[in-house]
């Protein structure tokens, strides 16, 4: 698989996740494609995902709903940008479905996978607009974050229906 999706971002505005994971990549693109899965891992306990809705098309919608520890709301909407099933997502929040301007850009995330016999090569990339925002992400828990709604998603896939 080639890296060139993301070969020319910034690295000093980049957050990445990378890790080979005990669970096939056709089961990997299955967790970040379906919504039934989505609310089952995708944020760190003890938050939880309460609503999940794909368009799995370029300028289709990835919006999420994250609830807090005390209960609080974190509505979540991006346009998705770029799918190669098995291998690539491609989201962001600067634009809302349909390719249209957002107010509130945050970051783009790129998920790519690779096989790795029958386990997966696993990239999570956030490339953000600005070092501020950078910053504010990996201040927030980039690395743990995303690393235990990975651990979640893998436990999750290998028992998943």
């Amino acid at each position: 698989m080639s890296d060139q999706t993301h070969a020319h971002a910034d690295p000093s505005l980049t957050l990445v996740l990378e890790r080979i994971v005990d669970v096939p990549r056709e089961l990997v693109w299955a967790a970040w494609t379906n919504p039934v899965h989505i609310v089952k891992w995708f944020a760190p306990a003890p938050w939880v995902t309460t609503e999940c809705q794909i368009d799995l098309q370029p300028g289709g919608m990835f919006r999420t709903v994250m609830r807090s520890p005390d209960g609080a709301l974190f509505p979540n909407i991006g346009c998705i940008l770029d799918i190669v099933p098995n291998e690539r997502l491609i989201w962001t929040d600067a634009l809302l479905p349909g390719y249209g301007p957002s107010t509130t850009p945050f970051m783009t995330a790129i998920i790519t996978l690779e096989s790795v016999g029958e386990k997966t090569r696993y990239v999570a990339t956030a490339i953000h607009s600005d070092h501020a925002g950078r910053k504010k992400h990996e201040d927030m828990g980039f690395q743990f974050g995303w690393a235990t709604a990975l651990d979640q998603l893998v436990a999750y896939m290998k028992t998943a229906p």
